[in-house]
């Protein structure tokens, strides 16, 4: 309904909107559907292939017709008008730089000369474009007020009468009509009355189109063919089920198609070589990069494009399809495993495009062998020695040698060295996944025990019995559905090929039970017993295999044009005796023992026709929802554990919708306390907040607010001391006292965003191993040690400094020092004093301002509120614990700790011309004169690098979270560019850019600064950015991407060096945007 309401129907005239449900229809956004003029009734058509064409209806047009008829006299096809090539993105992917071309019909109201069903093939030629696709009939049809008025008007009309209720009741034989061959066929231009009527049928028909035509003959028929739309009908062909799964629709296969790789497999905890192994659960998301080669280094979440495997391969890659290159089509079992079938293209490995399905891979129970994701062998950016065979032909084999180093494209994959120590008898044992079957749910906690590669045990149950059952083979052409963990022995020992095996719930009356079906592949459900197929073989032949009788499937009075597989009672529900499972109905592939056939007669069995009223819809969906947030769970840890860029906060608000808030919340703290890693452990952290928020359902209050409840004050503490399991228990102990109403869920999410930050904190001050401070003479007492500073104006990527983004994306920012009025607007002195105290004073603008406020420390506890911003002297506070020059917290007096090393203490002045709030760096370069100036006094030096790293830290410890941008811009003179990496430690570096002479009075001329009087503190805007990229919403990630790239290589350097005012100007501007 949603393409119908939300897409098709936008700006159509007022009418009535007929759709099928029988199909799967996908269109544009925006369809481009032109309305002006239009009057009669409009088909709506999607392009497809000829070969799709050929069991389905397309439309012909009138201009098709003349086009055709003018090619006859010229012996050439020339496009017609309505036909418009144009380019555009292939996905709208930002990563993806290539364009394709598609073919748009901008003359959407072109009228129908006729509809071809199952045409001959001369005949779809002729309703064919210039690319060579088709418009199909799609199942959608609108009428104008006066073409529905028309058509209701016959319903009183007969024979017309009888598809009515009320000619039903009258006595009226019922008449079944066809939408579109009885009905829109009547008003196409090319059909005559007499061919029209004639073809009905018998007499009720032909009336009823008789009635049909002289009441819409006369409105016109236009046609709108989609374009990049795509359409498949559902059958009941198990083959087109597993297509629809797996590959690209049928009439599709001229787009570009991206569909979503899904797998419900774990690794066992138990197994030693794999014990922190955690499998993807959604191996393939998002949108195409041109190749693997050209990925990331985030090869867990691959993005790639599924494309025709006959389409023109272009450079990076070079790829091109083999020919013996097989299709697996297993959309959801892909994260098992996937062993490639790649090719050496010079001195790169090649690897193969998933293009409908899966090109040239066998799926496997363990991780996959892959090896140099950045480089192959002669690379020499690449680690990875050349592949050889492996000892049982089905893989390819990388050796690494002990202690070898990984290059980037191998580093997120360490268990693959794991892997390849398994010896080849455990290997033999995986799950193995042939080209062209599907796995689409596993049930039950979603994990197949026998899926888990365990020490010794190999695939089966629990126990040693089950390694000896061997490998579960899963041959082409299958699809699995809707079995439990206890049907993992059953599967063993049986080689499935062509079959569909489903499990189903079911209720009989008040008796739920699970009830499985097996059937085959090429099974048609309603044919005859005498030419239909049974496990894709005739019934004769089954029943001689199995020793099943005719009359053990049919009633003797059921007529033999009735006996079809639909009718079969095949499928045990129920024995009197013992429990029915998986492998009453699994013996009908290889029968061996007669008391299964006994057994299977002694057992109530039903054909599908019988169960399907009984299928507990309740229960089924239930499992499926069960399933979707075990995956959820699954992606949970994947993306936490992966640091993916993929936003969970969709799936946070489905699970407390749903009522599956208690299940992620477990995973979540799961993730934050077994991670050993304090980024991961944050986000986490973080990702709680949002749930409990969620739980709120906006109410209770800001989701900002004040996080130090005493209740919570022993968790913090643990975080504090490093801590991090324990941390994370006490918090999960904590929160359940907090979960009653939305008041407190708020205030609990506002105390983990609080635990959040410890984290954040521990992860920036890994910077302090870059804060390196020497000795200085000690200025004698009384004098003066005087910084003063500019303040910075930042061109481009503010923000991508700020933690938690700087060490998790990467930052960049340029920047520029000024001064205001012409003065150096931010200052600090300090001097040592004979007291043993600390006197903090704050001036007004200027160094010789007066005294605007005082404050003296004689005692540690003075000290103690140095991490409150707002408290008095708290930033100048925490730069004497920042520096050392006062141990907080410790058991020597402050008295006594200023004697003892610097024979008495210090006084410091502060100053600024700016206002509190102004944006232009602040407080963060007043704390880089400070401690400047402090470690000067104190008889210590530290180079400006160390500088704009102690500022970090003391920005951590006073819990304001501040990035380095503002002290990079106000420590460092002139233009410059800052930068930091995606990893830990955090390191600011910075470089310095040369302008042309000149420049910088050009700039000065166009520089100015407008007081608005509106302030913010930097905290309450860091708290909303912060929560946003922790949510990972894709506008924030873009947002990030946008600025560094933009700051590092598009605007803001050439720009500056290129001395061109405009373009330094926009360099501004962008970022705004």
């Amino acid at each position: 309904m949603w393409p119908l309401s939300q897409q098709l129907c936008v700006g159509s005239p007022p009418g009535v909107w007929v759709c099928s449900t029988d199909m799967l229809l996908t269109v544009p956004s925006a369809p481009g559907i032109d309305w002006d003029g239009f009057q009669g009734v409009r088909v709506i058509a999607v392009p497809g292939s000829q070969a799709y064409a050929r069991n389905h209806g397309v439309y012909l047009t009138n201009e098709q017709v003349s086009r055709s008829s003018s090619s006859k006299g010229t012996g050439v096809l020339t496009p017609p008008v309505p036909w418009v090539l144009r380019s555009q993105p292939c996905c709208g992917c930002l990563t993806c730089g290539s364009l394709k071309s598609s073919l748009w019909w901008s003359h959407s109201q072109g009228l129908v000369h006729n509809i071809i069903y199952k045409g001959t093939e001369a005949q779809i030629q002729q309703c064919a474009g210039p690319d060579g696709t088709v418009p199909l009939v799609c199942g959608v049809v609108f009428f104008s007020s006066d073409a529905a008025e028309q058509l209701l008007a016959t319903h009183v009309i007969p024979p017309l009468d009888a598809c009515t209720y009320m000619g039903l009741d009258s006595g009226a034989p019922p008449i079944q009509l066809s939408l579109f061959f009885d009905i829109v066929l009547c008003m196409a231009g090319g059909v005559t009355e007499q061919d029209f009527v004639k073809g009905g049928g018998d007499t009720s028909v032909r009336n009823a189109r008789s009635v049909l035509w002289a009441a819409l003959h006369a409105f016109p028929l236009s046609m709108a063919c989609i374009p990049n739309a795509s359409y498949d009908y559902m059958t009941t062909s198990a083959s087109d089920h597993i297509r629809s799964l797996t590959l690209l629709p049928s009439s599709a296969s001229h787009l570009c198609f991206c569909k979503t790789a899904h797998s419900h497999v774990d690794v066992c905890p138990s197994t030693p070589t794999l014990a922190h192994t955690h499998v993807p659960g959604l191996l393939w998301t998002g949108t195409c990069p041109t190749c693997l080669c050209a990925l990331g280094s985030s090869p867990v979440s691959w993005r790639m494009a599924l494309r025709s495997p006959t389409a023109c391969w272009k450079e990076p890659c070079g790829w091109q399809p083999a020919a013996s290159s097989s299709t697996v089509t297993s959309r959801y079992v892909t994260a098992m495993g996937v062993t490639p079938s790649c090719q050496w293209m010079g001195s790169r490995v090649r690897w193969p495009w998933l293009g409908y399905g899966i090109h040239g891979y066998e799926i496997w129970s363990a991780l996959p062998p892959w090896g140099c994701l950045s480089g192959g062998a002669g690379d020499p950016g690449g680690c990875c020695p050349p592949q050889a065979q492996g000892p049982d032909h089905h893989w390819p084999v990388r050796h690494w040698e002990p202690g070898q180093t990984l290059c980037h494209g191998c580093k997120p994959w360490p268990e693959i060295l794991q892997f390849m120590s398994l010896q080849p008898h455990d290997k033999a044992k995986c799950v193995r996944l042939a080209p062209g079957s599907c796995w689409p749910q596993l049930v039950s906690q979603g994990v197949f025990p026998f899926m888990r590669l365990g020490s010794g045990s190999g695939l089966g149950t629990q126990g040693p019995a089950a390694s000896s059952q061997g490998p579960l083979e899963i041959g082409p052409g299958c699809l699995l559905s809707g079995l439990t963990v206890g049907s993992s022995s059953a599967l063993q020992g049986f080689p499935l090929r062509d079959v569909v095996l489903q499990g189903h719930h079911v209720r009989l009356r008040d008796l739920p039970c699970r009830v499985f079906t097996l059937t085959g592949r090429l099974d048609d459900w309603q044919s005859p017993a005498e030419r239909a197929t049974y496990l894709n073989m005739p019934w004769a032949e089954f029943f001689h295999r199995t020793g099943i009788r005719e009359g053990d499937v049919w009633d003797a009075e059921t007529p033999q044009g009735s006996r079809c597989l639909l009718s079969a009672r095949l499928f045990p529900v129920l024995h009197a005796q013992e429990a029915l499972g998986l492998e009453d109905v699994l013996w009908l592939l290889a029968p061996v023992a007669s008391e299964r056939l006994a057994r299977w007669r002694a057992a109530w069995r039903m054909s599908w026709q019988e169960l399907l009223p009984c299928l507990d819809k309740a229960a089924e969906l239930g499992a499926r929802q069960a399933l979707f947030f075990l995956q959820g769970q699954h992606k949970v840890r994947r993306v936490l554990l992966g640091r993916q860029d993929s936003s969970l906060l969709p799936l946070a608000r489905s699970a407390v919708h749903e009522g599956y808030h208690e299940a992620v919340l477990g995973t979540l703290d799961e993730v934050a306390s077994t991670a050993g890693d304090a980024g991961i452990a944050a986000r986490a952290l973080a990702c709680i907040a949002e749930v409990l928020g969620c739980m709120a359902r906006g109410e209770g209050g800001l989701r900002s607010g004040p996080a130090a409840n005493r209740e919570w004050a022993s968790a913090f503490g643990r975080l504090e001391s490093g801590d991090i399991a324990g941390g994370v228990r006490e918090l999960a102990a904590e929160r359940q006292k907090w979960m009653s109403r939305p008041a407190l869920l708020v205030r609990a999410a506002r105390h983990y965003e609080g635990a959040e930050q410890i984290l954040v904190r521990q992860a920036v001050m890994s910077s302090c191993q870059f804060v390196a401070v020497g000795q200085a003479d000690l200025p004698p007492l009384g004098h003066w040690v005087q910084v003063a500073c500019p303040a910075r104006l930042d061109f481009s990527g503010g923000w991508s400094d700020t933690p938690p983004i700087t060490y998790e994306h990467g930052g960049a920012v340029v920047d520029v020092a000024v001064l205001v009025d012409g003065c150096w607007p931010i200052g600090a002195r300090v001097r040592r004093i004979s007291e043993p105290e600390l006197r903090l004073i704050s001036l007004g603008g200027t160094p010789q301002s007066e005294v605007v406020a005082e404050l003296v420390c004689r005692e540690l506890e003075h000290l103690q509120d140095y991490c409150q911003p707002h408290a008095p002297g708290a930033l100048l506070k925490a730069a004497f614990i920042c520096t050392q020059v006062v141990q907080f917290p410790s058991q020597k007096p402050l008295q006594a700790q200023l004697m003892e090393s610097f024979r008495g203490g210090f006084e410091v002045h502060t100053w600024s011309k700016l206002p509190h709030g102004s944006g232009l760096g602040t407080s963060s370069i007043l704390a880089g004169a400070v401690m400047a100036s402090l470690y000067r006094a104190a008889g210590k030096a530290a180079s400006t690098e160390s500088l704009i790293h102690a500022v970090l830290h003391l920005e951590q410890r006073l819990t304001t979270g501040g990035g380095w941008q503002d002290q990079v811009g106000g420590l460092v003179p002139g233009i410059k560019i800052g930068r930091s990496k995606a990893q830990l430690p955090l390191r600011v570096e910075v470089e310095e850019i040369q302008v042309p002479d000149g420049f910088t009075q050009t700039l000065n001329d166009h520089l100015l600064l407008v007081y608005t009087g509106k302030t913010r503190l930097a905290r309450n805007l860091l708290q909303d950015v912060v929560r946003n990229w922790y949510a990972r919403l894709p506008s924030a990630v873009q947002n990030a991407d946008a600025l560094v790239t933009m700051t590092t290589v598009r605007k803001a350097c050439p720009a500056a060096a290129s001395h061109t005012t405009p373009d330094t100007a926009s360099c501004k501007h962008l970022p705004w945007r």
